[in-house]
């Protein structure tokens, strides 16, 4: 079965095509809750995980991530838009988006969450303090960890590739509540994924 049918509006693109299984080396994916496309994580690989659990479908390889890489850094004997093990950094994310026809936008935390027109919003990447392990054994390494939101069927999910599987956040206001509580740990960034036109016309701010 694939993926449920995003609810519909002016803005929004197409529904997701049914999900694709990984390859060997590209993280484990499956179907999860509700049926979702949803890769497990990999390495540092959080956000190529990120962009194919938000655009429903294994779109991106590391192949593909390290090509915009290069493209972004021509040259450049180490790469500055991702780590050895992946850990791509958010040039990376906006650029692989624009390929698909969305942008990324900053979230001001400083502007109340009620202000976000919701139903003009693809989706969501957020940038999450994750403590890296040694075995089993917590390092005090600081270090981000990318994850994904999308609402299907009037309920957000978060697919964060660290899950087991997805899971349901719940409707508007329960999403506000997911966000609000992320941010307030002060090292989380809210990116909003917005078609172009949404993009261009301001319409991801509500006017009230």
């Amino acid at each position: 079965m694939g993926p449920p049918e995003e609810p519909g509006g002016s803005h929004s693109p197409p529904p997701p095509p049914p999900p694709l299984p990984a390859p060997p080396g590209g993280g484990e994916a499956r179907e999860g809750g509700g049926g979702l496309y949803h890769e497990r994580q990999r390495l540092q690989l959080c956000g190529l995980h990120a962009l194919n659990n938000l655009l429903q479908r294994r779109c991106f390889t590391r192949r593909a991530a390290e090509d915009i890489c290069k493209r972004l850094a021509p040259g450049a004997r180490l790469n500055p838009h991702r780590g050895l093990l992946g850990n791509y950094d958010v040039n990376l994310i906006m650029a692989a988006l624009q390929g698909q026809g969305l942008a990324a936008l900053w979230w001001d935390k400083r502007r109340p969450l009620e202000l976000l027109a919701l139903p003009n919003i693809f989706g969501f990447i957020l940038n999450v303090p994750a403590g890296p392990l040694l075995g089993l054994i917590p390092i005090p390494l600081r270090r981000q960890h990318w994850l994904s939101v999308r609402c299907f069927r009037g309920i957000y999910y978060n697919l964060d590739s660290k899950l087991p599987h997805p899971v349901a956040i719940g409707g508007e206001d329960e999403l506000r509540a997911f966000l609000r509580d992320f941010l307030s740990q002060g090292l989380c960034e809210v990116l909003l994924v917005v078609p172009r036109d949404v993009e261009e016309s301001g319409a991801w701010l509500s006017a009230d």
